[in-house]
């Protein structure tokens, strides 16, 4: 996949536009998501650096700019476009559990995971390739489903025969952001869509529908350990 946005666009006074205004601007016209404005990288002599000014920032080029974040979060056109144009280079944060959330697996695994849905011609929403967060190592692939799924995950993975911890599969949801295309972020290059938005993923799919292959390719990378017992039938005493 290409590492690099795509070049800027020339507006009305013949300057170039950034494509993260452009992006950002289309994330709420067209799939009506709340946007906010994130830091950058800023770059210099040695690594880059996050705007945040933190020398220990551990989002770097990756968190809100400011704290109330989630009350500015936007889908107005207007007022995204006013913060990309004051500030072209700020990263685009999409807010999870209010129009998505988001299942987040290690690249290798989404991609087998992905190939499968796609054999079973299941139902996909967008799907997300990320920089890992804190703690990960990888690119992610991040599975875009109806908001509310968070709260499920653990059941839905225990029922699948999954102690809790044990898969690389987590799940974004309220409180929570994803950096959006084409926002550059840390030192693994750019957010890409493996997936992008479409008129045909516009409806997204219940978490529940995508956890089994989820889990079954996250599996297939996990340590051996042993599974947890899948609940089986409920057995009814006879009535007498």
């Amino acid at each position: 996949m290409d590492e690099t946005p795509s070049a800027p666009e020339p507006g009305s006074d013949g300057r170039p536009i950034s494509p993260l205004l452009i992006e950002a601007v289309r994330y709420a016209e067209e799939r009506h998501w709340e946007v906010v404005p994130g830091t950058h990288l800023v770059d210099g002599e040695g690594p880059a650096r996050c705007s945040c000014g933190a020398a220990d920032c551990p989002l770097p080029g990756a968190h809100p700019a400011s704290q109330d974040w989630r009350r500015r979060a936007s889908a107005g056109p207007g007022v995204v476009r006013r913060w990309w144009t004051d500030s072209p280079q700020a990263s685009i944060l999409l807010p999870a559990g209010r129009s998505f959330d988001a299942l987040d697996v290690p690249e290798r695994a989404g991609c087998l995971a992905l190939a499968r849905m796609e054999r079973m011609e299941l139902q996909l929403g967008p799907v997300l390739e990320a920089p890992p967060a804190p703690g990960q190592h990888g690119r992610r692939l991040l599975f875009l489903v109806l908001p509310g799924s968070l709260a499920k995950l653990p059941e839905m993975l225990r029922k699948l025969g999954w102690a809790p911890g044990r898969l690389d599969l987590t799940g974004r949801g309220e409180g929570e952001w994803i950096v959006a295309p084409p926002s550059r972020s840390g030192p693994y290059g750019f957010a890409q869509w493996a997936r992008p938005p479409s008129a045909l993923n516009r409806w997204l799919p219940d978490a529940a529908e995508l956890i089994n292959p989820l889990a079954y390719a996250c599996g297939r990378e996990a340590p051996a350990a042993p599974r947890v017992a899948a609940p089986g039938p409920v057995q009814v005493a006879p009535v007498r």
